[in-house]
């Protein structure tokens, strides 16, 4: 197969790119990135994108499979609306690109409570991004829903903290449904998706990921 990601320079993208390009039943992983990230591998190709001006590399959304793990943090994006361009407007413009090219799979990472009526602006987002990209109707389409990430390296305090308190937690026995997802688990999740799944919809809720 041949892979497309947006979002491969995030923790859970770059532990999927990893996986892919090791893993024989995809033959080559087209990336779309806003700068060089070094990389080189026989089966990687990787195409520098301005995520404003998505029409420009259009030609290249062409696969069997689209990955999207494209996401920030608002600290990170500066704002509420630049959030909500990064999180929802990019990835719906680019779904939309790959469902006019032909491709017939998409695995959308999302989060846990996503939903398009939530009071929470995170969860209304990620809500808003499924519908939209359920409204394309890919033949195959596959959402992941985890919880607290696992993240090598994490420097994001807010993370440190609801890992210790929920590791705290299962090891009492508690909050199993919500046990922190290493990105590295996640990521062979989503590779095995496209592989196994039949076609039509299929929602991965956060308790059943490890099961998967």
């Amino acid at each position: 197969m041949k892979a497309l990601i947006i979002g491969a320079t995030g923790a859970t993208g770059k532990d999927l790119l990893d996986i892919l390009l090791k893993d024989e039943d995809y033959a080559e992983i087209v990336i779309f990135v806003r700068r060089p990230g070094g990389i080189t591998h026989p089966k990687l190709i990787e195409i520098v994108t301005n995520f404003d001006q998505l029409e420009d590399i259009s030609g290249h959304i062409q696969g069997d499979v689209l990955f999207s793990c494209i996401g920030t943090t608002r600290k990170e994006a500066g704002s509420r609306k630049k959030q909500w361009h990064i999180h929802l407007e990019i990835p719906l413009e680019y779904t939309a690109i790959a469902k006019r090219n032909g491709i017939p799979k998409i695995v959308l990472l999302s989060a846990y409570g996503a939903s398009a009526t939530s009071n929470v602006f995170y969860s209304r987002m990620k809500g808003e991004l499924e519908e939209g990209i359920a409204g394309l109707a890919f033949e195959q389409h596959t959402i992941f829903r985890p919880g607290l990430l696992l993240r090598d390296g994490s420097d994001r305090a807010g993370e440190r903290i609801s890992e210790g308190l929920l590791c705290l937690f299962n090891s009492l026995g508690l909050f199993w449904k919500f046990q922190p997802l290493p990105t590295a688990v996640l990521a062979e999740k989503l590779a095995k998706a496209p592989k196994v799944l039949t076609g039509g919809q299929h929602l991965i809720e956060l308790d059943k990921i490890f099961e998967f």
